[in-house]
């Protein structure tokens, strides 16, 4: 429906030439104070890199209400709104209910956001914005939003920034699409102020980090009870890890063959707290020849402790238990856990 292809107002509306009697309309402006747009459902339309979306939330930055359209209808010239504050910086809204035709902006309402009372800025001051405008359709309670998703940098030498073609007058001044109601019609803005990042998370993965091979030794292996046994801990990158096993079995190797998990634990001291990415080589080892029990396993192990990962059967128990296997000596197993890569994550300047 185009209807639902306006683009919101931004808020100055009412370009207001006045060439009658003040008496004969009333333009009625709110500035409202800064706030979080809350995003509820919205109906998107996007044309050449413009989206129009209604949504229910009110502007925040400035609303300008204009009570008596018909009498400013036609005019050429820009209405500007009073100065207001949004962001820590001052504003100013230029209507053109015409359109500007500088912008392309003929058969077109036109709104723009210019900055106000630059001169105690500092020399080659920049401020880039997140703009929205906005037109009120009161028919449907919604706000017909108008963005292209760049960013406008406002300096000494671009001041003003908007839309050339808000909304076509035919859609605006069609009193069955709801912009205008009893001669009344709203417009508003948004203003945020995108401030660049002057820090980064940056994760690096660092294979074979130094003193990355874990030893473990069990004794006694056959009087453990049925229950997972850990490790001591030990640290790899900057992170703590240990191991676990239940001599019994565990999920669906069990009863019949031995598990081995790594788990991640906390984190050394001032260190940045993340996901941290964890590949090892799980070993048993053969305590007469090199003929290992081998598992690789890579995964993002989250913030929380005690989250494992690794196998369920890195062995039969009957394996286990064979002494010309080599793997149970004097009533001893050895686990191995070689880590070939983790993460680390820095707070570093971009």
């Amino acid at each position: 429906m185009d209807s639902h292809k306006r683009s919101l107002g931004f808020i100055s509306l009412a370009f207001l030439f006045i060439t009658c009697s003040s008496a004969e309309f009333l333009i009625q402006q709110v500035t409202e104070g800064k706030g979080t747009e809350n995003n509820s459902s919205y109906n998107v339309e996007a044309n050449l890199g413009e989206t129009r979306a209604f949504r229910e939330e009110r502007p925040s930055s400035k609303i300008v209400t204009i009570a008596g359209y018909s009498v400013i209808k036609g005019r050429f010239e820009p209405y500007e709104s009073s100065v207001f504050e949004a962001a820590g910086y001052r504003w100013r809204l230029v209507l053109y209910v015409i359109g500007n035709k500088n912008d392309g902006g003929a058969g077109h309402i036109s709104l723009y956001v210019r900055m106000e009372e630059t001169d105690s800025l500092p020399y080659g001051w920049e401020v880039n914005v997140d703009l929205k405008l906005f037109v009120h359709n009161p028919k449907t309670h919604k706000y017909l939003t108008v963005t292209d998703g760049t960013v406008k940098r406002y300096n000494a030498a671009k001041k003003e920034w908007g839309f050339g073609k808000l909304i076509s007058l035919s859609i605006f001044e069609n009193t069955n699409n709801g912009y205008i109601v009893q001669d009344t019609c709203s417009f508003g803005a948004e203003i945020h102020i995108v401030k660049p990042a002057e820090i980064q998370e940056k994760v690096t993965f660092i294979s074979n980090p130094p003193n990355n091979v874990f030893t473990w030794k069990i004794l006694r292996f056959s009087s453990l009870e049925d229950k997972f046994y850990y490790s001591a801990d030990f640290l790899v990158g900057d992170r703590y890890w240990r191991l676990g096993f239940n001599p019994k079995g565990d999920g669906d190797g069990r009863p019949h063959a031995l598990p081995l998990f790594l788990f991640a634990q906390g984190f050394k001291e001032n260190t940045v707290a993340t996901n941290t990415w964890g590949a090892v080589n799980l070993r048993l080892k053969n305590q007469r020849n090199s003929n290992h029990r081998q598992l690789y396993s890579a995964a993002w192990y989250p913030i929380r402790s005690d989250y494992g990962v690794g196998v369920n059967n890195i062995i039969l128990l009957s394996d286990l238990k064979d002494p010309s296997k080599g793997y149970l000596v004097n009533d001893a197993i050895i686990f191995e856990a070689e880590m070939v890569k983790v993460s680390v994550t820095n707070i570093v300047p971009v």
